[in-house]
């Protein structure tokens, strides 16, 4: 078994990502290709247009250019790739620790009162020098450096 995390960035704004957080595990980037459009967890410029994109296996109003997904491969002795699985939102909470703690507590998650779920989530460097997110503003999508990933530049 082998794992791996894509993302759209360029391989150079993941890796001083990684670094900053003191990560270890392999990361690569999809930058330049259409695998994240493929397993539809990024969004052209055309398709948030129509107000709605294709993600969670349905047409959702989606706030940002990106979400989150999972997927599963499999390769065989012959060196061939299959899909075997995806999921995507509520899906994804397993991987996210504290929630399987607060969902059970009396209060769960508490983020009825938030702008978008997960509000309250900082980087383990942003919890000092008075940074703080407000959870009740609507989530934006962080500033890309240069021509990011998702640009529009590959796909329009």
């Amino acid at each position: 078994m082998a794992f791996a995390v894509i993302s759209h960035a360029p391989i150079a704004e993941i890796e001083a990502f990684k670094k900053r957080m003191g990560w270890r595990f392999k990361w690569v980037s999809s930058f330049g290709s259409d695998f994240n459009y493929d397993y539809h967890v990024s969004f052209t410029a055309d398709e948030r247009a129509r107000g709605k994109v294709n993600y969670n296996y349905d047409e959702v109003e989606f706030p940002s250019e990106e979400g989150p997904g999972l997927s599963v491969f499999l390769k065989d002795a012959n060196g061939s790739i299959y899909h075997t699985y995806s999921s995507y939102a509520r899906g994804l909470d397993i991987l996210v620790g504290t929630y399987n703690f607060l969902d059970l507590v009396p209060k769960g998650r508490d983020e009825d009162g938030l702008a978008h779920t997960m509000a309250w989530v900082r980087h383990h460097d942003k919890y000092s020098e008075g940074y703080v997110v407000d959870p009740h503003q609507p989530y934006v999508q962080p500033a890309k450096a240069d021509a990011g990933c998702c640009s529009g530049e590959h796909h329009s």
